[in-house]
């Protein structure tokens, strides 16, 4: 079951004013499931995106990467689960662009203004035909307020769809922020088997959506992790549709750009932490800071390293205070010059170890009782400098094994 995470409520998610969404059953690999959804978005949208940085990644980041390249307004997105259309060579990308093309086709627009993506198993070529074949059921389906369906039609072993949204004011107008999120497994910094589409309305320069997608992905997306393992098709996109009635936000250093960017990155963070709380078999979820480092980047080091450790996640599955293997990951993180006689390690508000050692008033109940509940903090304080930095993951249980064990069946 997922850590603290429910459905979305439908009634509660907002529509954004120039994009509609429309979900068909296709059957690209089983029947009577929603696997087919269509963004369709009104002229004057906007659209940035960043994508996995696997050199084997899918077809549809390939062709995705291109048609955004080529600086056309994008008009639509056709997104399938079941098939990743991954590890499918020129036949593969051949694919992806009939798919865009096909859409287009139906909606009057060119071929690059589709973007095309795809989640599912691995090195099976990608049934056009069927997705062609669905396509105008997605159309006919296309509503403001799809959202719901949108996150249920990208699941693949995800056990609940993903979605969240939220308002703010920026000079006087209300702006709609709306996003989606799907992934269980496969999941890892730099963008994981997940896909993430993000709308709103509000009214800012274009050329500063690349530059603002980046970011939010970095805060959100980018601080996840599962099992570790980089994907081949992830995606994450953000849309603004411009229809909000306030002045255009020029600068993302501005008050109205701090205040959207903040907004945008609170979504962000609760698509990307839902994937982490709906991990393949996951129990808990474990909040991983590190503090005292000299830069962002060794506190990440240092945080991945004990987030991704089979030992450290097994661990917290069994409730086990067996917190010497934090220790150890902290040491074999990779920094050649760390002091053992540094470092500070807290469960929550349990201080279990003091200047590289044992805190002589830790006791192991304590550390019990941490490991016991659903959400965990570990704290991790170097003593190097002032850098901080936060990474999301889960623990590893039986459930993991099997369900990686079977996605194929």
């Amino acid at each position: 079951m997922p850590v603290n995470l429910s459905a979305p409520v439908a009634a509660e998610l907002l529509a954004i004013d120039g994009v509609r969404i429309g979900v068909a059953e296709a059957g690209v690999r089983k029947a009577n499931r929603k696997d087919l959804t269509v963004f369709l978005l009104d002229e004057g949208a906007a659209v940035a995106g960043v994508f996995t940085q696997n050199r084997f990644c899918a077809a549809p980041v390939q062709v995705s990467r291109e048609h955004l390249a080529q600086g056309a307004a994008v008009r639509a997105m056709v997104i399938n689960t079941g098939n990743a259309n991954a590890g499918t060579g020129a036949q593969g990308l051949a694919n992806a662009r009939a798919t865009s093309a096909a859409l287009a086709e139906l909606l009057g627009v060119a071929a690059h203004q589709v973007l095309p993506f795809s989640t599912g198993v691995i090195m099976e070529q990608l049934p056009v035909d069927r997705i062609a074949a669905g396509l105008p059921a997605a159309l006919a389906d296309a509503q403001p307020d799809h959202w719901a369906r949108a996150a249920e039609g990208i699941m693949t072993t995800d056990t609940l769809p993903k979605a969240f949204s939220r308002q703010l004011q920026i000079g006087g107008a209300t702006v709609s922020i709306s996003g989606i999120s799907k992934g269980a497994g496969m999941i890892r910094p730099n963008m994981a088997t997940m896909l993430g589409f993000l709308a709103t309305d509000a009214n800012i320069a274009p050329e500063l959506l690349q530059p603002l997608v980046t970011s939010l992905a970095e805060g959100s997306f980018n601080r996840v992790t599962i099992d570790g393992d980089t994907s081949t098709n992830d995606s994450f996109v953000l849309i603004a549709t411009n229809r909000a009635q306030h002045a255009q936000i020029t600068s993302l250093t501005s008050a109205e750009g701090q205040a959207l960017q903040a907004a945008l990155l609170e979504v962000s963070q609760k698509l990307a932490q839902a994937i982490v709380r709906d991990g393949e078999g996951a129990t808990k979820f474990i909040t991983v800071r590190v503090e005292g480092g000299k830069t962002g980047a060794e506190c990440r080091q240092v945080a991945y390293a004990i987030a991704h450790s089979p030992l450290v996640k097994t661990a917290f599955y069994a409730s086990d205070p067996n917190l010497g293997r934090i220790l150890a990951a902290v040491g074999y993180a990779g920094i050649a010059d760390l002091e053992q006689t540094g470092i500070d390690l807290y469960l929550d508000d349990v201080h279990v170890a003091v200047k590289g050692g044992r805190n002589p008033d830790y006791r192991e109940e304590d550390g019990q009782r941490v490991m016991q509940q659903q959400e965990i903090t570990v704290r991790v304080l170097l003593g190097r400098g002032d850098a901080v930095d936060t990474v999301w993951t889960c623990d590893f249980s039986h459930d993991y094994v099997t369900i990686n064990a079977d996605y194929r069946s």
